[in-house]
């Protein structure tokens, strides 16, 4: 079987962590159509990973449904899907969910806490420990499936929804069971049947004579609770105890909420942080960063950066926070056309101080590397009524033109400067190859002309074959 390097990005061949390579095979037609993938199991136990962990991502990243049949080791990705698209989304695995933050190396385990919410990552090759930096859909259900528990026990789809959980009616009309069948001696085991929502405390199976039901554990003693409190405020009581790691990687329903919703969130923090003066902390820089794209606004938070960043004074406020806007608007363009309609909005709001100085305040941003050139050039090529009336929009237009001028025709300039260096290069080359061959030495002196020709002449009287 061929095998490739777990880390792909290692090109050497006696790279000791090895994997098969995927092997898909396309069942159905139509609306039925599947993709198996044969050795998921042979990948996972390469990986250090539950086999569903990796077809649960693809399944995210295709946007497909995905089913288990652990009996037969049958992973499925509903769909059309070959073995090379599998493979470069198992890389995006990999570099997400198995090699360590720090060496790179696939000896890590990941260490998930149900009742938190959170998973960490801890490597056994430089002994690294911290929580898991990432923020994909697949979290959700490796939360709620965590490694030690039973595969078999783990739901087919994300993408399906809950199921309902299967129960067994005992003669006295009450629920006996949940997911479970009771052997002859009294002890229970997990029938295959329990569905992959249920935390790992409603899979827990009891020691002989003990029943599992409704998440609550009998032995004989006082029942004992295994309820979580899920109020609004308990769960904000809870997250203010976390610590900054564990609230990044905590899986919360903002992501069910609208992206206004979102944006709203994410302008309380900034404008709490800006109240209590912290937004030249480092720190918070990054938290916000990552809170932007926990929520999956980090390019419109320029927007919001913008209305709770600027006054009147946005010339000093700028400078101010100049380190802040560049970890939003650094090489992310949508960024940058977003912050510049935030502008347009301050600029309309202080419309008697600030008009005048638009070009001003446009150079202040290019020259802090804040906005890019070509982002200038082309938001000025349109007139938009997006972020202010089309009359405000026109007239920031009509006073930004001399510094979009002064742009333009410097980039005129630096490109003719461009052909022109080339032209005079090539030239030079051409010229001195050309002159080299047909022009010769340069002209001798008098008498070693003199000298030169005589010699000529012997030798053309030599070679003259008419004198022979």
């Amino acid at each position: 079987m061929a095998t490739v390097n777990v880390n792909r990005n290692v090109t050497d061949i006696f790279y000791r962590y090895k994997m098969p390579r995927i092997n898909a095979k396309v069942e159905g037609k139509g609306n039925g159509i599947k993709t198996v993938i044969v050795n998921m199991v042979d990948v996972a136990r390469a990986i250090g990973r539950p086999a569903t962990y990796p077809t649960k991502y693809f399944g995210c990243e295709l946007g497909a449904q995905t089913q288990f049949d652990h009996k037969n080791e049958r992973f499925i990705v509903n769909g059309s899907h070959d073995a090379t698209k599998l493979q470069d989304l198992l890389d995006g695995f990999i570099r997400k969910y198995v090699l360590c933050p720090e060496c790179d190396n696939p000896e890590t385990d990941l260490l998930v806490s149900s009742k938190k919410g959170t998973i960490s990552q801890g490597c056994k090759a430089c002994g690294f420990h911290g929580p898991l930096e990432v923020n994909h859909k697949v979290n959700t259900y490796i939360i709620k499936n965590p490694p030690n528990v039973n595969p078999a026990s783990q739901g087919a789809s994300l993408t399906e929804g809950k199921r309902n959980k299967r129960s067994k009616k005992g003669e006295n009309g009450d629920d006996s069971t949940v997911g479970l069948n009771t052997t002859a001696n009294g002890s229970a085991h997990d029938n295959g049947e329990t569905n992959g929502d249920e935390s790992p405390n409603e899979s827990l199976v009891g020691t002989t004579g003990s029943v599992v039901a409704a998440g609550v554990i009998a032995n004989g003693e006082d029942d004992v609770s295994w309820t979580v409190d899920t109020s609004e405020e308990a769960v904000r009581a809870r997250m203010q105890d976390l610590t900054d790691g564990a609230k990044n990687m905590t899986v919360s329903d903002d992501f069910d909420k609208t992206e206004k919703e979102r944006m709203d969130i994410f302008y309380e923090l900034v404008k709490k942080k800006r109240d209590a003066g912290e937004l030249d902390n480092l720190q918070v820089h990054k938290e916000l960063v990552t809170e932007a794209s926990r929520l999956d606004i980090q390019s419109k938070s320029t927007l919001v950066l913008a209305e709770l960043l600027f006054t009147s004074n946005i010339t000093q406020e700028a400078r101010k926070y100049r380190n802040l806007l560049l970890r939003f608007t650094h090489e992310d363009k949508k960024a940058q056309k977003y912050f510049i309609g935030g502008l347009e909005q301050i600029i309309s709001l202080h419309a008697d101080k600030l008009m005048d100085k638009v070009p001003g305040i446009l150079k202040l941003f290019y020259d802090s590397d804040v906005l890019d050139e070509k982002v200038i050039l082309d938001w000025s090529q349109k007139v938009s009524k997006k972020y202010v009336s089309k009359e405000v929009a026109a007239q920031i237009h009509e006073r930004a033109k001399p510094f979009v001028q002064w742009l333009q025709e410097a980039e005129e300039e630096e490109s003719s400067e461009e052909d022109d260096d080339s032209e005079v290069e090539i030239e030079y080359d051409d010229r001195a190859k050309v002159d080299s061959l047909r022009k010769g030495p340069t002209k001798p002196e008098p008498k070693k002309a003199a000298a030169a020709a005589v010699e000529d002449d012997e030798d053309g009287e030599d070679l003259n074959i008419d004198d022979i």
